[in-house]
């Protein structure tokens, strides 16, 4: 149930969107943009919330420029709409609406007031000149759950700095852990800081609201990218932590188990992830080199590991004899685990992607193919399942919807405030 009157609890909002999701019936104002709070809001939207994306006028969220590519209108020009913004808005409501003014921070705490949820990126204490911080909201609003996304945390001496994935990346160890032994540090393919600090913050919001429904209160929840980097470092932090040393870098190898390693093949390159001893005997009677499980020095999985330097190349010999597809189909029968390496053309066509539905095309007004291909939901529910009602919206689509939704006709003059540059 929202702060005031809220959405239905039945789960259909005034627009007649039906949502099959556990979150229906929930309200989300985002004030986020970029990824990491976008990709948490996309969540909750996905499992049910009506999420309000409030953007700049004439701006909006900075990753609708990003790019090429940007999806095709139907004369095949350009959208504003880049793929990276499309990749982490979709069940959202955008409404155009400038904060920076005390009209918009008016029009923002009435919509905050029908709301259940804020979730918010600015850098500590930004939208406390705006009046919108949590201690500006909190005694209005105690029922309000407000997470706050940032670089550093709201406390320790960074707290005031901005903060951007790849920094993070760098600063929170998992470069040092990426790359070739040789080779410089590597960051992650793709934004993982931003994302995995989406999924904290979604986390987070899912345990407050529990707390919510036991208590009534609200509370602020405080997640930072850093402390998000530091997390899942997961057994490699414990590596160092408990032996004192440095976790050394590996390119595709494991730190603790062998052969568990990107190897060549007569037509390019597999993946084998052998994980016990087990596996690794099937793999080298399959292969007739039993040689290579007999040799002392690599008959465990403890012994492989010290000479990994040792076996992989043995192993290599053994593999490039094949192609990938040999290895491919007939190891994974044997219990011994091995798969390909797609590119995206590969995952998207593999027909384990498309039996659970990883791929979606939602109706999208701007395309020129009429709808928008996306990525799908991996959570999978047996009672309330995620369910795909808007894809990622233009810009300030929803502002004259939202208002007429949430406020009050004498509140607001949609003409005017367009006219002021505030809608």
């Amino acid at each position: 149930m929202a702060n005031s009157t809220g959405t239905s609890s039945t789960g259909t909002n005034s627009t007649g969107a039906s949502s099959t999701g556990p979150l229906s019936g929930l309200r989300v104002f985002d004030l986020s943009r970029i990824m990491a709070g976008p990709s948490c809001t996309q969540m909750l939207g996905d499992m049910g919330a009506d999420v309000i994306k409030v953007e700049r006028p004439g701006q909006g969220d900075d990753t609708r420029k990003w790019g090429p590519p940007f999806l095709k209108d139907k004369a095949g020009e350009d959208t504003d709409e880049s793929a990276y913004y499309l990749s982490a808005n979709r069940n959202k409501r955008s409404i155009s609406l400038d904060i920076s003014k005390p009209e918009g921070q008016k029009l923002a705490r009435k919509m905050i007031a029908k709301s259940d949820i804020l979730v918010e990126n600015f850098k500590v204490g930004g939208l406390a000149k705006y009046g919108l911080s949590y201690e500006d909201l909190k005694e209005d609003f105690p029922n309000l759950i407000y997470c706050s996304i940032t670089g550093f945390g709201q406390t320790g001496p960074y707290a005031p700095q901005a903060g951007y994935d790849f920094l993070i990346q760098g600063m929170g160890g998992i470069m040092s852990l990426t790359g070739e032994p040789d080779g410089q540090p590597m960051k992650v393919g793709v934004a993982i800081v931003d994302l995995m600090c989406g999924m904290y913050a979604s986390n987070a919001i899912l345990a407050a609201l529990h707390h919510r429904n036991n208590t009534g209160q609200g509370q602020f929840i405080d997640v930072s990218l850093l402390d998000t980097q530091i997390a899942w470092l997961a057994n490699q932090g414990l590596y160092y932590l408990t032996s004192g040393e440095l976790p050394p870098r590996l390119g595709n190898g494991h730190p603790n188990i062998v052969p568990y390693n990107v190897f060549p093949s007569s037509d390019g390159h597999f993946i084998l992830a052998i994980g016990n001893d087990g596996q690794y005997r099937k793999f080298c009677e399959f292969s007739k080199c039993m040689e290579l499980f007999e040799d002392q020095r690599f008959n465990t999985n403890q012994n492989r590991i010290r000479n990994r330097d040792e076996l992989t190349p043995l192993m290599g010999e053994v593999t490039k004899t094949q192609s990938s597809s040999y290895w491919i189909e007939n190891l994974p029968p044997l219990g011994v685990p091995c798969g390909p390496v797609n590119d995206m053309e590969g995952v998207f066509s593999h027909p384990q992607t498309v039996a659970r539905e990883m791929k979606i095309s939602m109706p999208h007004p701007e395309s020129n193919g009429e709808s928008v291909d996306l990525i799908g939901s991996p959570m999978k529910f047996s009672k309330t399942p995620v369910d795909y009602r808007k894809a990622p919206p233009r810009m300030g689509e929803h502002t004259e919807e939202v208002l007429e939704e949430l406020l009050d006709p004498t509140d607001y003059d949609l003409s005017d405030l367009k006219n002021r540059g505030i809608a």
